[in-house]
Protein backbone atom coordinates (compact mmCIF):
# COMPACT_ATOMS: atom_id res chain seq x y z
CA UNK A 1 0.00 0.00 0.00
CA UNK A 2 1.16 3.47 -0.88
CA UNK A 3 0.51 5.00 2.53
CA UNK A 4 1.68 8.45 1.42
CA UNK A 5 -1.20 8.62 -1.07
CA UNK A 6 -3.93 8.04 1.51
CA UNK A 7 -5.62 11.34 2.36
CA UNK A 8 -8.62 12.52 4.33
CA UNK A 9 -9.27 15.95 5.87
CA UNK A 10 -12.30 16.54 8.11
CA UNK A 11 -14.37 19.66 7.55
CA UNK A 12 -13.24 20.03 3.96
CA UNK A 13 -14.23 18.75 0.52
CA UNK A 14 -13.30 15.31 1.96
CA UNK A 15 -15.88 15.58 4.73
CA UNK A 16 -18.72 18.09 4.57
CA UNK A 17 -22.32 18.22 5.78
CA UNK A 18 -25.00 18.48 3.09
CA UNK A 19 -27.67 19.05 5.73
CA UNK A 20 -28.03 18.43 9.49
CA UNK A 21 -28.44 14.70 8.96
CA UNK A 22 -26.34 14.04 5.86
CA UNK A 23 -22.56 14.05 5.48
CA UNK A 24 -20.42 13.15 2.48
CA UNK A 25 -17.13 11.36 3.20
CA UNK A 26 -14.31 10.98 0.68
CA UNK A 27 -11.11 8.99 0.99
CA UNK A 28 -8.24 9.36 -1.46
CA UNK A 29 -5.90 6.42 -2.17
CA UNK A 30 -3.32 5.56 -4.80
CA UNK A 31 -4.79 4.43 -8.13
CA UNK A 32 -2.15 1.67 -8.15
CA UNK A 33 -3.54 0.07 -4.98
CA UNK A 34 -6.30 -2.52 -5.05
CA UNK A 35 -8.42 -3.04 -1.95
CA UNK A 36 -10.73 -5.88 -0.99
CA UNK A 37 -12.86 -3.38 0.87
CA UNK A 38 -12.93 0.16 2.23
CA UNK A 39 -15.27 0.92 5.12
CA UNK A 40 -16.02 3.72 7.54
CA UNK A 41 -16.73 2.98 11.18
CA UNK A 42 -18.67 5.90 12.61
CA UNK A 43 -20.81 7.03 15.51
CA UNK A 44 -21.46 9.68 18.17
CA UNK A 45 -18.25 10.85 19.80
CA UNK A 46 -19.61 10.41 23.32
CA UNK A 47 -20.57 6.75 22.90
CA UNK A 48 -18.18 5.73 20.10
CA UNK A 49 -16.30 3.39 22.40
CA UNK A 50 -19.54 1.49 23.12
CA UNK A 51 -21.63 1.56 19.94
CA UNK A 52 -20.64 2.13 16.32
CA UNK A 53 -21.92 1.61 12.79
CA UNK A 54 -20.01 0.39 9.76
CA UNK A 55 -20.64 1.19 6.10
CA UNK A 56 -18.83 0.37 2.85
CA UNK A 57 -17.46 3.10 0.59
CA UNK A 58 -17.58 2.84 -3.19
CA UNK A 59 -14.80 3.77 -5.60
CA UNK A 60 -16.70 6.38 -7.62
CA UNK A 61 -13.96 8.65 -8.95
CA UNK A 62 -10.48 8.21 -10.37
CA UNK A 63 -8.12 10.80 -11.80
CA UNK A 64 -5.39 8.47 -13.02
CA UNK A 65 -3.12 9.11 -10.05
CA UNK A 66 -5.64 8.65 -7.25
CA UNK A 67 -8.86 6.78 -6.63
CA UNK A 68 -11.58 8.32 -4.48
CA UNK A 69 -13.88 6.25 -2.30
CA UNK A 70 -17.05 8.03 -1.23
CA UNK A 71 -20.15 7.56 0.88
CA UNK A 72 -23.10 9.76 1.78
CA UNK A 73 -23.95 9.06 5.42
CA UNK A 74 -27.44 9.47 6.80
CA UNK A 75 -26.94 10.33 10.47
CA UNK A 76 -29.14 10.07 13.53
CA UNK A 77 -27.09 12.65 15.36
CA UNK A 78 -25.27 15.93 14.72
CA UNK A 79 -21.99 14.74 16.24
CA UNK A 80 -19.79 12.50 14.12
CA UNK A 81 -16.56 10.61 14.74
CA UNK A 82 -15.18 8.03 12.33
CA UNK A 83 -12.20 6.09 11.06
CA UNK A 84 -11.56 4.18 7.86
CA UNK A 85 -10.66 0.52 7.46
CA UNK A 86 -8.80 -0.59 4.34
CA UNK A 87 -8.60 -4.31 3.58
CA UNK A 88 -5.81 -5.54 1.36
CA UNK A 89 -4.45 -9.07 0.84
CA UNK A 90 -6.23 -10.41 3.92
CA UNK A 91 -5.02 -7.69 6.26
CA UNK A 92 -6.90 -4.78 7.83
CA UNK A 93 -5.42 -1.32 8.09
CA UNK A 94 -6.96 1.42 10.20
CA UNK A 95 -6.76 5.05 9.10
CA UNK A 96 -7.32 7.79 11.68
CA UNK A 97 -5.64 11.01 12.73
CA UNK A 98 -2.75 8.78 13.85
CA UNK A 99 -2.24 7.74 10.24
CA UNK A 100 -2.35 4.12 9.03
CA UNK A 101 -2.00 1.48 11.72
CA UNK A 102 -2.56 -2.28 11.91
CA UNK A 103 -4.46 -2.04 15.19
CA UNK A 104 -6.94 0.44 16.58
CA UNK A 105 -8.14 0.99 20.16
CA UNK A 106 -11.72 2.27 20.07
CA UNK A 107 -11.58 2.99 23.80
CA UNK A 108 -9.06 5.74 23.03
CA UNK A 109 -10.75 7.01 19.85
CA UNK A 110 -11.61 10.29 21.55
CA UNK A 111 -8.01 11.32 20.95
CA UNK A 112 -7.43 10.34 17.35
CA UNK A 113 -10.64 9.57 15.41
CA UNK A 114 -11.62 11.94 12.62
CA UNK A 115 -14.35 14.28 13.79
CA UNK A 116 -17.12 16.62 12.87
CA UNK A 117 -17.66 17.60 16.50
CA UNK A 118 -21.04 19.26 15.87
CA UNK A 119 -22.93 20.03 12.68
CA UNK A 120 -23.97 23.65 13.11
CA UNK A 121 -26.67 24.81 10.72
CA UNK A 122 -24.78 28.04 10.04
CA UNK A 123 -21.78 26.04 8.79
CA UNK A 124 -23.72 24.05 6.18
CA UNK A 125 -23.24 25.40 2.67
CA UNK A 126 -26.69 25.87 1.17
CA UNK A 127 -27.36 25.31 -2.52
CA UNK A 128 -29.01 28.06 -4.57
CA UNK A 129 -31.64 25.75 -5.97
CA UNK A 130 -32.24 27.56 -9.25
CA UNK A 131 -28.53 27.17 -10.13
CA UNK A 132 -28.82 23.37 -10.33
CA UNK A 133 -30.45 23.27 -13.72
CA UNK A 134 -29.82 26.80 -14.93
CA UNK A 135 -28.89 27.67 -18.50
CA UNK A 136 -26.90 30.92 -18.47
CA UNK A 137 -26.55 33.20 -21.45
CA UNK A 138 -23.53 35.53 -21.14
CA UNK A 139 -24.06 38.89 -22.89
CA UNK A 140 -21.44 41.52 -23.67
CA UNK A 141 -23.98 44.31 -23.65
CA UNK A 142 -22.52 46.69 -26.27
CA UNK A 143 -22.44 43.91 -28.88
CA UNK A 144 -25.75 42.09 -28.41
CA UNK A 145 -28.60 44.21 -29.80
CA UNK A 146 -29.51 47.89 -30.05
CA UNK A 147 -33.07 48.39 -28.88
CA UNK A 148 -33.19 52.13 -28.19
CA UNK A 149 -33.10 54.03 -31.48
CA UNK A 150 -33.79 57.39 -29.82
CA UNK A 151 -30.69 57.62 -27.59
CA UNK A 152 -27.68 59.76 -28.33
CA UNK A 153 -25.63 57.59 -30.70
CA UNK A 154 -22.70 59.95 -31.21
CA UNK A 155 -20.45 57.57 -29.26
CA UNK A 156 -20.99 54.68 -31.73
CA UNK A 157 -17.91 54.30 -33.93
CA UNK A 158 -18.28 50.91 -35.62
CA UNK A 159 -20.73 49.37 -38.01
CA UNK A 160 -22.67 46.42 -36.63
CA UNK A 161 -20.74 43.35 -37.71
CA UNK A 162 -17.35 45.02 -38.10
CA UNK A 163 -14.33 43.44 -36.41
CA UNK A 164 -14.06 45.36 -33.13
CA UNK A 165 -11.06 47.24 -31.82
CA UNK A 166 -10.31 47.93 -28.13
CA UNK A 167 -12.19 51.25 -28.25
CA UNK A 168 -15.05 50.22 -30.53
CA UNK A 169 -18.66 51.00 -29.61
CA UNK A 170 -21.49 49.21 -31.41
CA UNK A 171 -24.53 50.51 -29.53
CA UNK A 172 -26.04 47.47 -27.80
CA UNK A 173 -28.17 48.29 -24.78
CA UNK A 174 -30.57 47.02 -22.10
CA UNK A 175 -33.67 47.64 -24.21
CA UNK A 176 -32.10 45.46 -26.87
CA UNK A 177 -31.72 42.58 -24.41
CA UNK A 178 -35.30 43.00 -23.27
CA UNK A 179 -36.53 42.86 -26.87
CA UNK A 180 -34.73 39.54 -27.32
CA UNK A 181 -36.04 37.82 -24.19
CA UNK A 182 -38.52 35.76 -26.20
CA UNK A 183 -35.63 34.57 -28.37
CA UNK A 184 -33.62 33.61 -25.29
CA UNK A 185 -36.64 31.87 -23.80
CA UNK A 186 -37.00 29.81 -26.97
CA UNK A 187 -33.34 28.85 -26.72
CA UNK A 188 -34.00 27.48 -23.22
CA UNK A 189 -32.15 30.20 -21.33
CA UNK A 190 -33.11 30.51 -17.66
CA UNK A 191 -30.52 33.06 -16.50
CA UNK A 192 -28.93 36.05 -18.24
CA UNK A 193 -25.49 37.22 -17.13
CA UNK A 194 -24.60 40.75 -18.23
CA UNK A 195 -21.13 42.24 -18.31
CA UNK A 196 -21.00 45.55 -16.34
CA UNK A 197 -23.75 48.09 -17.02
CA UNK A 198 -22.65 50.93 -14.70
CA UNK A 199 -21.13 54.29 -15.67
CA UNK A 200 -17.80 53.92 -17.42
CA UNK A 201 -15.79 55.44 -20.27
CA UNK A 202 -15.01 52.11 -21.96
CA UNK A 203 -17.08 49.73 -24.07
CA UNK A 204 -16.53 46.88 -21.62
CA UNK A 205 -17.44 48.96 -18.52
CA UNK A 206 -14.91 47.28 -16.22
CA UNK A 207 -13.57 50.74 -15.30
CA UNK A 208 -16.54 52.07 -13.33
CA UNK A 209 -16.73 55.65 -12.04
CA UNK A 210 -20.31 55.54 -10.71
CA UNK A 211 -21.58 52.25 -9.27
CA UNK A 212 -25.02 53.60 -8.47
CA UNK A 213 -26.04 54.64 -11.99
CA UNK A 214 -26.62 52.81 -15.29
CA UNK A 215 -24.35 53.97 -18.10
CA UNK A 216 -26.49 56.16 -20.43
CA UNK A 217 -25.13 54.20 -23.41
CA UNK A 218 -26.97 51.18 -22.05
CA UNK A 219 -30.09 52.92 -20.74
CA UNK A 220 -31.58 53.83 -17.40
CA UNK A 221 -32.61 52.35 -14.08
CA UNK A 222 -36.13 52.15 -15.47
CA UNK A 223 -34.81 50.02 -18.35
CA UNK A 224 -33.05 47.67 -15.93
CA UNK A 225 -36.15 47.32 -13.78
CA UNK A 226 -38.23 46.56 -16.85
CA UNK A 227 -35.68 43.96 -17.96
CA UNK A 228 -35.69 42.26 -14.55
CA UNK A 229 -39.50 42.27 -14.37
CA UNK A 230 -39.90 40.90 -17.89
CA UNK A 231 -37.26 38.23 -17.27
CA UNK A 232 -38.90 37.17 -14.02
CA UNK A 233 -42.26 36.96 -15.75
CA UNK A 234 -40.67 34.35 -18.04
CA UNK A 235 -39.00 32.48 -15.17
CA UNK A 236 -35.56 33.89 -16.04
CA UNK A 237 -32.95 35.31 -13.66
CA UNK A 238 -30.75 38.37 -14.16
CA UNK A 239 -27.14 38.31 -12.91
CA UNK A 240 -24.98 41.44 -12.98
CA UNK A 241 -21.21 41.90 -12.99
CA UNK A 242 -19.64 43.27 -9.78
CA UNK A 243 -16.29 44.99 -10.34
CA UNK A 244 -15.06 45.30 -6.78
CA UNK A 245 -11.37 44.61 -7.28
CA UNK A 246 -10.74 47.89 -9.07
CA UNK A 247 -12.48 50.99 -10.39
CA UNK A 248 -11.98 53.83 -12.86
CA UNK A 249 -9.37 56.52 -12.25
CA UNK A 250 -12.37 58.86 -12.66
CA UNK A 251 -14.10 57.47 -9.56
CA UNK A 252 -14.60 60.58 -7.38
CA UNK A 253 -12.74 59.02 -4.45
CA UNK A 254 -9.66 58.25 -6.54
CA UNK A 255 -9.81 61.65 -8.24
CA UNK A 256 -9.75 63.20 -4.77
CA UNK A 257 -6.65 61.19 -3.89
CA UNK A 258 -4.92 62.24 -7.13
CA UNK A 259 -5.55 65.86 -6.17
CA UNK A 260 -4.81 65.80 -2.45
CA UNK A 261 -2.53 62.80 -1.91
CA UNK A 262 -2.26 61.79 1.72
CA UNK A 263 -4.52 64.68 2.72
CA UNK A 264 -7.43 62.93 1.05
CA UNK A 265 -9.92 61.11 3.25
CA UNK A 266 -9.80 58.31 0.66
CA UNK A 267 -6.04 57.80 0.53
CA UNK A 268 -6.23 54.42 2.28
CA UNK A 269 -9.00 53.28 -0.06
CA UNK A 270 -6.26 52.41 -2.54
CA UNK A 271 -2.82 50.79 -2.43
CA UNK A 272 -0.38 53.59 -3.16
CA UNK A 273 3.42 53.51 -2.90
CA UNK A 274 4.26 57.11 -2.05
CA UNK A 275 2.43 60.26 -1.10
CA UNK A 276 0.34 60.64 -4.23
CA UNK A 277 -0.72 58.43 -7.14
CA UNK A 278 1.29 59.03 -10.30
CA UNK A 279 -0.35 57.43 -13.39
CA UNK A 280 2.86 57.73 -15.43
CA UNK A 281 4.92 55.85 -12.85
CA UNK A 282 1.90 53.74 -11.85
CA UNK A 283 3.01 53.77 -8.21
CA UNK A 284 -0.24 52.16 -7.11
CA UNK A 285 -1.77 48.73 -7.43
CA UNK A 286 -4.18 48.36 -10.33
CA UNK A 287 -5.85 45.74 -12.48
CA UNK A 288 -2.96 44.09 -14.31
CA UNK A 289 -0.82 46.94 -15.61
CA UNK A 290 -3.76 49.23 -16.45
CA UNK A 291 -3.06 52.49 -14.65
CA UNK A 292 -6.57 53.75 -15.43
CA UNK A 293 -8.06 50.99 -13.23
CA UNK A 294 -6.71 51.47 -9.67
CA UNK A 295 -7.20 48.60 -7.25
CA UNK A 296 -9.35 48.98 -4.12
CA UNK A 297 -7.90 48.23 -0.69
CA UNK A 298 -10.64 45.76 0.18
CA UNK A 299 -9.24 45.26 3.67
CA UNK A 300 -10.20 48.84 4.52
CA UNK A 301 -13.51 48.85 6.49
CA UNK A 302 -14.68 52.01 4.70
CA UNK A 303 -14.10 50.39 1.31
CA UNK A 304 -15.90 47.28 2.47
CA UNK A 305 -18.89 49.32 3.56
CA UNK A 306 -18.93 51.25 0.25
CA UNK A 307 -18.84 48.09 -1.87
CA UNK A 308 -21.27 46.30 0.42
CA UNK A 309 -23.73 49.14 -0.05
CA UNK A 310 -23.43 48.85 -3.84
CA UNK A 311 -24.05 45.10 -3.84
CA UNK A 312 -27.10 45.41 -1.58
CA UNK A 313 -28.53 48.42 -3.45
CA UNK A 314 -29.07 46.61 -6.74
CA UNK A 315 -30.43 43.47 -5.10
CA UNK A 316 -32.78 45.33 -2.77
CA UNK A 317 -34.07 47.95 -5.21
CA UNK A 318 -34.10 46.06 -8.51
CA UNK A 319 -34.46 42.43 -7.40
CA UNK A 320 -31.50 41.15 -9.40
CA UNK A 321 -30.74 37.47 -8.90
CA UNK A 322 -26.99 37.29 -8.61
CA UNK A 323 -23.57 38.84 -8.82
CA UNK A 324 -20.66 37.63 -10.91
CA UNK A 325 -17.51 38.84 -9.15
CA UNK A 326 -14.81 40.19 -11.46
CA UNK A 327 -11.16 39.31 -10.65
CA UNK A 328 -12.52 37.82 -7.45
CA UNK A 329 -9.43 35.86 -6.49
CA UNK A 330 -7.47 39.10 -5.96
CA UNK A 331 -9.97 40.39 -3.40
CA UNK A 332 -9.59 39.60 0.30
CA UNK A 333 -11.47 36.67 1.77
CA UNK A 334 -12.52 39.00 4.56
CA UNK A 335 -14.43 41.25 2.20
CA UNK A 336 -16.21 38.42 0.40
CA UNK A 337 -17.47 37.20 3.78
CA UNK A 338 -18.84 40.68 4.45
CA UNK A 339 -20.49 40.87 1.04
CA UNK A 340 -22.03 37.41 1.23
CA UNK A 341 -23.69 38.06 4.58
CA UNK A 342 -25.08 41.37 3.37
CA UNK A 343 -26.46 40.10 0.06
CA UNK A 344 -27.86 36.85 1.44
CA UNK A 345 -29.65 38.78 4.22
CA UNK A 346 -31.61 40.64 1.53
CA UNK A 347 -32.13 37.73 -0.90
CA UNK A 348 -31.01 34.27 0.27
CA UNK A 349 -31.11 32.74 -3.22
CA UNK A 350 -29.08 35.52 -4.82
CA UNK A 351 -26.21 33.68 -6.52
CA UNK A 352 -22.62 34.77 -5.90
CA UNK A 353 -20.30 33.53 -8.65
CA UNK A 354 -16.57 34.21 -8.56
CA UNK A 355 -14.21 34.70 -11.47
CA UNK A 356 -11.51 32.29 -10.36
CA UNK A 357 -9.67 30.55 -13.19
CA UNK A 358 -7.98 27.96 -11.00
CA UNK A 359 -8.61 25.90 -7.86
CA UNK A 360 -10.92 28.07 -5.73
CA UNK A 361 -11.69 25.75 -2.83
CA UNK A 362 -10.78 28.32 -0.10
CA UNK A 363 -13.49 30.59 -1.54
CA UNK A 364 -16.08 27.79 -1.81
CA UNK A 365 -16.57 26.70 1.78
CA UNK A 366 -19.97 28.32 2.27
CA UNK A 367 -18.84 31.68 3.65
CA UNK A 368 -17.89 33.50 0.41
CA UNK A 369 -18.98 32.41 -3.09
CA UNK A 370 -21.61 29.92 -4.14
CA UNK A 371 -19.67 28.82 -7.23
CA UNK A 372 -17.19 30.02 -9.83
CA UNK A 373 -16.90 30.33 -13.58
CA UNK A 374 -15.51 26.86 -14.21
CA UNK A 375 -12.58 27.68 -16.47
CA UNK A 376 -10.78 24.50 -15.43
CA UNK A 377 -13.58 22.58 -17.15
CA UNK A 378 -13.21 24.93 -20.13
CA UNK A 379 -9.54 23.97 -20.41
CA UNK A 380 -10.33 20.25 -20.18
CA UNK A 381 -12.94 20.52 -22.95
CA UNK A 382 -10.49 22.43 -25.16
CA UNK A 383 -7.82 19.78 -24.60
CA UNK A 384 -10.20 16.95 -25.49
CA UNK A 385 -12.44 18.35 -28.19
CA UNK A 386 -10.48 21.21 -29.80
CA UNK A 387 -6.81 20.22 -29.45
CA UNK A 388 -7.00 16.42 -29.18
CA UNK A 389 -4.37 16.46 -26.43
CA UNK A 390 -5.72 13.33 -24.76
CA UNK A 391 -8.24 10.53 -25.12
CA UNK A 392 -11.51 9.60 -23.43
CA UNK A 393 -9.92 8.06 -20.33
CA UNK A 394 -7.68 11.07 -19.73
CA UNK A 395 -10.67 13.37 -20.18
CA UNK A 396 -12.65 11.38 -17.62
CA UNK A 397 -9.66 11.41 -15.26
CA UNK A 398 -9.42 15.19 -15.57
CA UNK A 399 -13.11 15.74 -14.86
CA UNK A 400 -12.93 13.42 -11.84
CA UNK A 401 -9.97 15.39 -10.48
CA UNK A 402 -11.80 18.70 -10.93
CA UNK A 403 -14.95 17.35 -9.29
CA UNK A 404 -13.00 16.21 -6.24
CA UNK A 405 -11.65 19.72 -5.67
CA UNK A 406 -14.87 20.95 -4.11
CA UNK A 407 -17.82 19.95 -1.98
CA UNK A 408 -20.99 18.49 -3.43
CA UNK A 409 -22.80 21.80 -2.93
CA UNK A 410 -20.16 23.93 -4.65
CA UNK A 411 -20.07 21.55 -7.62
CA UNK A 412 -23.79 22.07 -8.10
CA UNK A 413 -23.39 25.85 -8.33
CA UNK A 414 -20.55 26.07 -10.85
CA UNK A 415 -21.07 28.13 -13.99
CA UNK A 416 -19.76 25.68 -16.59
CA UNK A 417 -18.70 27.21 -19.88
CA UNK A 418 -16.73 26.67 -23.08
CA UNK A 419 -15.80 30.33 -23.56
CA UNK A 420 -16.62 33.87 -22.45
CA UNK A 421 -15.97 37.55 -23.11
CA UNK A 422 -12.45 36.97 -21.69
CA UNK A 423 -11.38 34.08 -23.93
CA UNK A 424 -11.03 33.03 -27.53
CA UNK A 425 -14.20 31.56 -28.93
CA UNK A 426 -14.24 27.78 -28.54
CA UNK A 427 -15.47 27.52 -32.11
CA UNK A 428 -12.41 29.35 -33.41
CA UNK A 429 -9.97 27.40 -31.23
CA UNK A 430 -11.40 24.16 -32.63
CA UNK A 431 -10.68 25.36 -36.19
CA UNK A 432 -14.36 26.14 -36.70
CA UNK A 433 -15.32 22.52 -36.09
CA UNK A 434 -19.05 22.68 -35.44
CA UNK A 435 -19.13 19.02 -34.40
CA UNK A 436 -16.45 19.56 -31.75
CA UNK A 437 -18.36 22.60 -30.44
CA UNK A 438 -21.61 20.64 -30.18
CA UNK A 439 -19.96 17.74 -28.35
CA UNK A 440 -18.34 20.21 -25.96
CA UNK A 441 -21.74 21.77 -25.27
CA UNK A 442 -23.19 18.34 -24.49
CA UNK A 443 -20.68 18.02 -21.61
CA UNK A 444 -21.43 21.53 -20.35
CA UNK A 445 -25.17 20.83 -20.32
CA UNK A 446 -24.91 17.40 -18.66
CA UNK A 447 -22.31 18.40 -16.05
CA UNK A 448 -23.41 19.23 -12.47
CA UNK A 449 -23.91 22.95 -11.99
CA UNK A 450 -25.23 25.57 -14.40
CA UNK A 451 -24.65 25.46 -18.15
CA UNK A 452 -23.15 28.64 -19.61
CA UNK A 453 -23.52 29.79 -23.21
CA UNK A 454 -21.67 32.85 -24.52
CA UNK A 455 -23.84 34.95 -26.82
CA UNK A 456 -23.41 33.98 -30.46
CA UNK A 457 -22.30 30.42 -29.75
CA UNK A 458 -25.56 29.24 -31.29
CA UNK A 459 -24.73 30.78 -34.71
CA UNK A 460 -21.78 29.99 -34.20
CA UNK A 461 -19.84 33.26 -33.93
CA UNK A 462 -16.10 33.35 -34.52
CA UNK A 463 -13.57 35.24 -32.41
CA UNK A 464 -9.99 35.31 -31.23
CA UNK A 465 -8.69 36.98 -28.10
CA UNK A 466 -10.17 40.20 -26.65
CA UNK A 467 -11.53 42.28 -28.35
CA UNK A 468 -12.11 39.86 -31.23
CA UNK A 469 -14.14 37.56 -28.97
CA UNK A 470 -16.58 40.46 -28.51
CA UNK A 471 -17.94 40.73 -32.03
CA UNK A 472 -21.45 42.02 -32.63
CA UNK A 473 -24.22 39.43 -32.64
CA UNK A 474 -25.20 38.41 -36.18
CA UNK A 475 -28.99 38.45 -36.07
CA UNK A 476 -29.25 37.53 -39.74
CA UNK A 477 -27.52 34.23 -38.98
CA UNK A 478 -29.90 33.60 -36.06
CA UNK A 479 -32.88 33.53 -38.39
CA UNK A 480 -31.59 30.28 -39.81
CA UNK A 481 -32.02 27.10 -37.81
CA UNK A 482 -28.34 26.34 -37.25
CA UNK A 483 -27.37 22.90 -35.89
CA UNK A 484 -25.81 24.47 -32.79
CA UNK A 485 -28.91 26.51 -32.03
CA UNK A 486 -31.11 23.42 -32.37
CA UNK A 487 -28.84 21.34 -30.12
CA UNK A 488 -28.71 24.04 -27.41
CA UNK A 489 -32.49 24.25 -27.40
CA UNK A 490 -32.84 20.48 -27.04
CA UNK A 491 -30.08 20.22 -24.43
CA UNK A 492 -31.86 22.93 -22.44
CA UNK A 493 -35.00 20.78 -22.30
CA UNK A 494 -32.98 17.79 -21.05
CA UNK A 495 -31.60 19.94 -18.22
CA UNK A 496 -35.08 19.99 -16.68
CA UNK A 497 -34.69 16.30 -15.85
CA UNK A 498 -34.50 15.51 -12.14
CA UNK A 499 -31.30 13.53 -12.70
CA UNK A 500 -29.61 16.70 -13.99
CA UNK A 501 -30.87 18.89 -11.18
CA UNK A 502 -30.37 16.51 -8.26
CA UNK A 503 -28.50 13.43 -9.46
CA UNK A 504 -25.03 12.21 -8.68
CA UNK A 505 -22.35 12.03 -11.35
CA UNK A 506 -19.84 9.56 -12.76
CA UNK A 507 -17.16 10.21 -15.36
CA UNK A 508 -15.47 7.24 -17.03
CA UNK A 509 -14.30 5.83 -20.35
CA UNK A 510 -15.58 2.71 -22.07
CA UNK A 511 -13.01 1.77 -24.69
CA UNK A 512 -12.51 5.11 -26.49
CA UNK A 513 -15.93 6.47 -25.56
CA UNK A 514 -16.25 9.12 -22.86
CA UNK A 515 -19.21 8.58 -20.55
CA UNK A 516 -20.92 11.03 -18.20
CA UNK A 517 -23.72 9.60 -16.05
CA UNK A 518 -26.25 11.47 -13.90
CA UNK A 519 -28.38 9.28 -11.60
CA UNK A 520 -31.28 10.17 -9.33
CA UNK A 521 -33.57 7.66 -7.64
CA UNK A 522 -34.38 5.10 -10.33
CA UNK A 523 -33.41 7.15 -13.38
CA UNK A 524 -30.01 7.51 -15.05
CA UNK A 525 -29.14 9.84 -17.91
CA UNK A 526 -26.02 8.79 -19.76
CA UNK A 527 -23.99 10.88 -22.21
CA UNK A 528 -21.75 8.82 -24.51
CA UNK A 529 -19.26 10.71 -26.69
CA UNK A 530 -16.89 9.48 -29.38
CA UNK A 531 -14.38 11.66 -31.21
CA UNK A 532 -13.71 8.91 -33.73
CA UNK A 533 -16.37 7.32 -35.87
CA UNK A 534 -17.33 3.70 -36.42
CA UNK A 535 -18.39 2.42 -33.03
CA UNK A 536 -21.91 1.98 -31.69
CA UNK A 537 -21.71 4.35 -28.73
CA UNK A 538 -25.19 3.64 -27.41
CA UNK A 539 -25.39 1.32 -24.38
CA UNK A 540 -28.89 0.11 -23.55
CA UNK A 541 -31.11 3.10 -22.81
CA UNK A 542 -33.83 5.09 -24.51
CA UNK A 543 -32.29 7.75 -26.76
CA UNK A 544 -33.27 11.30 -25.72
CA UNK A 545 -30.91 13.12 -28.07
CA UNK A 546 -28.15 12.15 -30.45
CA UNK A 547 -25.78 13.86 -32.84
CA UNK A 548 -23.82 12.33 -35.73
CA UNK A 549 -25.25 8.94 -34.76
CA UNK A 550 -27.53 6.81 -36.94
CA UNK A 551 -28.08 3.18 -37.70
CA UNK A 552 -26.10 2.19 -34.62
CA UNK A 553 -22.99 3.88 -35.97
CA UNK A 554 -21.18 7.01 -34.79
CA UNK A 555 -19.45 9.51 -37.04
CA UNK A 556 -16.51 11.60 -35.83
CA UNK A 557 -17.56 13.81 -32.90
CA UNK A 558 -20.79 12.05 -32.08
CA UNK A 559 -22.84 11.76 -28.93
CA UNK A 560 -25.86 9.93 -27.60
CA UNK A 561 -27.84 10.93 -24.50
CA UNK A 562 -29.89 8.00 -23.25
CA UNK A 563 -32.23 7.41 -20.32
CA UNK A 564 -31.92 4.20 -18.32
CA UNK A 565 -34.52 3.12 -15.76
Amino acid sequence: MNKQAVLHIPDSQYCHPINRNTVELRLRVSAEDEFDGVTAIYGNKYVYHVTRSEVSLEKNYSDGNFDYYTITLQLKDVRLVYIFVLEQEGKKYYFSEDGITERYDFDKAYYNAFQLPYINTADIMPVVDWMRGAVFYNIFVDRFYRGNREKDDSYINMEWGEIPHPKSFAGGDIKGIMQKLDYLDGLGVTAVYLTPIFCSVSNHKYDIYDYFEIDPQFGSKHDLQELVDEAHRRGMRIVLDAVFNHCSEKLPQFADVKEKGRRSAYFDWFLIDGDKPDPEKCNYQCFGFCNYMPKFNTSNPQVQEYLREIAVYWVKNFDIDGWRLDVSDEVSHDFWRVLRKAVKAVKPDCAIIGENWHDAHPFLCGDQYDGIMNYALTKACLDYFAYGNFGAKEFADKLNALYMRNSDQANRMMMNLLDSHDTHRFYSLSNKNTDALICGLSVIFMHPGAAGVYYGTEIPLEGGYDPDCRRAMDWNAVRGNTPVKEIISRLSKIRRHEAIRYGGVRFYAKDDVFVLERSHENKTLRLNISRHGGADIRQQGKILLCYNYKEKKADDFAFVIEEVS
